[in-house]
């Protein structure tokens, strides 16, 4: 039980989280030593940068239909939208699943389906609102596309935010990787478009808290409903 606890509080951290832990750690080891409320503001920064950079194990469910989430955070967009010319999925409006992740969200990001890699690419851009819908074509941005073995593709976007200023990504073309492998990572904050394969219905609906490589955002053999959902 000892082990449990401590696995619910104690997460893995992603490699790319140990140099910015160890910069607010220096920083607080410093602000201690000036004045030691501010060391224990120091801490609390540090623990929350290491928090942010955890990289929990996950479950990814088994199914080649499967759509998987490819990050944490709350679906606040679900429409019809074109995709961004450089996902090369044509120029018709494709349901779009959009995920805002917040500053607490776990910010690793997981492929939604398994497949090659057919695309990516990176577009400079500004740093708008991650939950505005005109941030998904103003906003830099980074776009993979995936290509599955029956052939069809999936988009999936990481869009920078108010706060983030780096997007990583690290795959590349010709890479073959399962639906919930980690594809890449946005520091502080930003949001994920996912483009369905026309004619898919979502199985998510606005509002509702996603958990990468775990929760399932669509079925691609099924012919299910757009589902709505209400708060309780």
């Amino acid at each position: 039980m000892a082990v449990s606890m401590l696995s619910t509080f104690l997460k893995p951290m992603h490699p790319e989280g140990r140099r910015f832990v160890a910069i607010a750690a220096s920083a607080a080891v410093v602000l201690w030593w000036l004045w030691t409320p501010l060391g224990w503001l120091g801490l609390g920064v540090t623990v929350w940068v290491y928090y942010f950079f955890r990289d929990p194990p996950r479950i990814t469910p088994l199914g080649e239909s499967l759509v998987i989430s490819p990050a944490d955070g709350v679906v606040s967009l679900l429409e019809p939208a074109i995709p961004p010319g450089e996902l090369a999925l044509g120029s018709a409006p494709l349901t779009r699943i959009s995920i805002f992740m917040n500053v607490f969200n776990c910010h690793v990001n997981r492929l939604p389906v398994a497949g090659r890699i057919a695309v990516v690419a990176y577009t400079p851009g500004k740093f708008l609102n991650a939950s505005l819908d005109k941030a998904s074509v103003d906003n830099e941005r980074n776009g993979v596309t995936v290509e599955m073995a029956d052939g069809r593709r999936i988009g999936v976007v990481q869009i920078a935010g108010l706060v983030a200023r780096r997007i990583l990504c690290f795959v590349a073309p010709g890479q073959v990787l399962a639906a919930g492998e980690r594809f890449g990572l946005i520091r502080f904050g930003s949001r994920l478009d996912v483009y369905l394969p026309e004619g898919v219905a979502p199985l998510v609906a606005i509002g509702q808290s996603m958990i990468a490589g775990e929760t399932v955002l669509a079925d691609l053999a099924g012919n299910a409903n757009p589902r709505l959902g209400a708060q309780r």
